[in-house]
């Protein structure tokens, strides 16, 4: 294997073996936590900008599986402690080295992964860059900022997913970067979805008359994204509506609340969510930097979910406006479905229950 460096902004230097796609790569280094899951994780449109870190040392085992993908890949590099070169599942089609060089991802093996997490954990999310020589200047790297991914990571064009068996609602997704199984919870229960790119006009999504509205997750930082925001402000009252991730940011800065860059994120399969006024505590999947400040709400909305490690906002309601959202992902594939419950809660919001 061809030797590689993964160089950051804060100077320090690791060298490895290169794997996936030639070339050198600059992006936000994050690390998540998941023992598995990691196809989905690759395919996931939310770490447009960024290089993952994967925490779990050996990575690759069971192959790749197309099946599972949940969008297109748009990771700008991949870091691992040991690649598995020989997968072992009846589902593989092929090895995940090949999956890296045909998606154009570069990546990186054979680095202290565990080292380099405790330094974001302790300092605070660092850009990167995965090269074959180390720059002699740091000046690229850390001026680095990821911006204008949401646009980049959505539909082009609206198209329709039917429903699984009778259609009982129609529901319009506004994909900010959609993940697939979003979807397919969607599917399942009976919803004919209709996908909408991310700045197409709330005129026009009532004008189809949906029965319920999503907003999707997706990559970022919520506050740039304006033209989303107003269109937001035109939804909320007008149908039932339920935000996931980058979806439940948006309406919180829609509805007057604030937004806040975390020091390293929640990302991976066993994030722990308490509910508020409730003595329940589930275990989540997530990705994301970003949370709402929950108490920039006051009189507008109420927190329903806070995260059990470090009480940042995890899910908020909003009375009077058949309106809820949350940060993690309760559609997670991979990952826990603890709160795929929420779905359930959508589709009767959307059945008229009120008290949902």
């Amino acid at each position: 294997m061809e030797k590689a460096y993964l160089v950051l902004g804060s100077g320090e230097v690791y060298e490895g073996q290169r794997i996936g796609a030639a070339g050198s790569s600059i992006g936000e280094l994050v690390f998540t936590t998941g023992m598995v899951g990691y196809l989905e994780t690759l395919t996931d449109p939310s770490y447009a900008g960024q290089i993952i870190m994967q925490t779990f040392p050996l990575i690759g085992n069971y192959g790749v599986i197309p099946g599972d993908f949940e969008g297109k890949p748009v990771a700008k590099g991949y870091v691992v402690r040991e690649l598995c070169g020989t997968p072992s599942n009846f589902r593989s089609e092929y090895e995940l080295d090949r999956f890296l060089r045909e998606a154009g991802i570069p990546g990186i093996c054979g680095v202290d992964t565990r080292e380099i997490t405790r330094l974001i954990r302790e300092h605070g999310v660092v850009n990167a860059m995965i090269c074959d020589e180390p720059p002699k200047d740091l000046g690229g790297i850390n001026s680095f900022a990821v911006t204008g991914v949401v646009s980049e990571v959505s539909c082009r064009d609206k198209y329709v997913c039917p429903a699984e068996g009778e259609k009982k609602y129609s529901v319009a997704l506004i994909d900010y970067g959609a993940k697939k199984n979003i979807i397919r919870c969607l599917n399942r229960r009976g919803c004919e979805v209709t996908v909408y790119p991310c700045g197409t006009a709330a005129e026009e999504i009532l004008a189809a008359d949906p029965d319920g509205i999503m907003l999707s997750n997706g990559p970022g930082d919520p506050a740039e994204n304006t033209h989303c925001i107003e269109q937001i402000k035109k939804l909320i009252g007008k149908k039932p509506l339920f935000g996931i991730c980058l979806g439940h940011q948006l309406t919180a800065l829609a509805m007057g609340g604030e937004t806040v860059k975390l020091k390293y994120g929640h990302r991976g399969g066993n994030q722990p969510v308490r509910q508020c006024g409730g003595s329940r505590t589930y275990i989540t999947s997530q990705n994301h930097g970003y949370a709402v400040v929950g108490c920039s709400l006051k009189g507008v909305g109420k927190e329903i979910f806070v995260n059990a490690n470090d009480g940042s906002c995890e899910g908020m309601d909003y009375p009077g406006m058949n309106c809820f959202t949350v940060q993690f992902h309760p559609e997670a594939c991979s990952g826990p479905r603890d709160t795929e419950f929420l779905f359930d809660r959508f589709t009767a919001m959307m059945g008229g229950d009120q008290d949902a």
